[in-house]
């Protein structure tokens, strides 16, 4: 049985797996940027065809991060909270950091390791 507060982690890490898709974040943000909107204009968007759409609207929708919203005869799907864009955001920028440190300490070992006129690849 999971303690009381380790619940949380399993919803968070329920709705990470759920975005862990590449075009599930890309949809995030679209809504995020544009608003709502319905199926058929995603697919448009993503030159997808709308059945696609519609697993990856009904997976961010199970994961209680997007909604469907009926407006006459069609249905617009929005984010339930905005604030998820901010939370991928974030995301993002911590990715970049570490991209970031990861090139610093390449290109240090490179400088060091690697004498002047060496080649990568040769055998010494």
């Amino acid at each position: 049985m999971l303690r009381p507060s380790g619940d949380i982690y399993g919803l968070q890490a329920s709705i990470l797996k759920t975005i862990a898709s590449p075009r599930r974040l890309e949809m995030i943000h679209l809504l995020g940027e544009v608003g709502p909107m319905e199926v058929r204009r995603l697919a448009e968007h993503f030159g997808l065809p709308q059945p696609a759409i519609s697993q990856h609207l009904a997976a961010l929708r199970s994961a209680g991060l997007v909604e469907a919203v009926r407006e006459g005869r069609e249905v617009r799907y929005q984010l339930s909270d905005p604030e998820i864009v901010a939370a991928c955001d974030l995301m993002r920028q911590v990715l970049i950091r570490h991209i970031a440190r990861l090139g610093d300490i390449a290109a240090s070992y490179s400088a060091t390791s690697m004498a002047p006129g060496d080649q990568v690849g040769t055998a010494q």
